[in-house]
């Protein structure tokens, strides 16, 4: 294994983010430097809680991945996509997982990251119809913006009534990132989504060797 001179030096860089409260660095030109090659590197994103601030990845693959509490019943085949856990459930879970002086700022995003509540339209009298599926996830990671506070991106597998990929996965970061994926299958998209919370702590960036493409 070829020797790097700068190895030493950016363990020490992450070792101080980590126990830095503001997750900061000396503004010098040799840690700016340590930066950028741990920024290329992907060991280490923006932080979305602290201005100007920095969070390992190492840390943030601590942090849990959020999912409807009932998607092993649905890839395994006992439920229909219509029964997963709803939404507001899931975006509820993360935002107790965040200590208390966050949450009001995850709570602003709600309505963005959760969407409106589902409501069934009757037809005939007789028939319900349901609108398209929906379901959310939140993973550990950035974009090419921080995440949402606690540092996540946002996504959800939902379906797109188009006819060559009736299903996709999308996932966006706290402003205008946001990346894609289509499947031709929801056992498809269940199994890149699967793909997904395993990889986390991720920068979108990343996702492209998954088979995402940025938006």
């Amino acid at each position: 294994m070829p020797y790097d001179p700068n190895a030493q030096f950016d363990q020490s860089v992450l070792d101080l983010i980590e126990h830095n409260p503001m997750g900061a660095v000396p503004i010098t030109p040799s840690y700016q430097d340590a930066l950028k090659r741990l920024r290329a590197a992907h060991k280490v994103y923006g932080d979305a809680d602290r201005k100007d601030g920095y969070v390992t990845a190492r840390s943030l693959a601590r942090s849990p991945s959020f999912h409807a509490g009932n998607l092993d019943e649905l890839i395994a085949g006992r439920i229909g996509a219509e029964a997963l856990e709803p939404n507001a459930g899931i975006f509820e879970r993360y935002v107790h997982s965040l200590p208390a002086e966050r949450r009001a700022k995850a709570e602003g995003r709600r309505l963005v990251v959760a969407g409106r509540p589902v409501h069934h339209r009757a037809r005939h009298a007789a028939t319900v119809q349901h609108d398209h599926v929906h379901s959310l996830f939140l993973v550990p990671g950035a974009g090419p913006n921080p995440g949402l506070p606690g540092n996540y991106l946002y996504g959800s597998i939902y379906e797109t009534g188009a006819e060559s990929s009736p299903w996709a996965l999308g996932i966006h970061d706290s402003d205008d990132g946001a990346t894609l994926f289509e499947a031709p299958s929801l056992k498809d998209a269940l199994a890149k989504l699967q793909e997904v919370l395993e990889s986390a702590p991720f920068t979108m960036e990343e996702l492209e060797a998954l088979g995402f493409r940025l938006l």
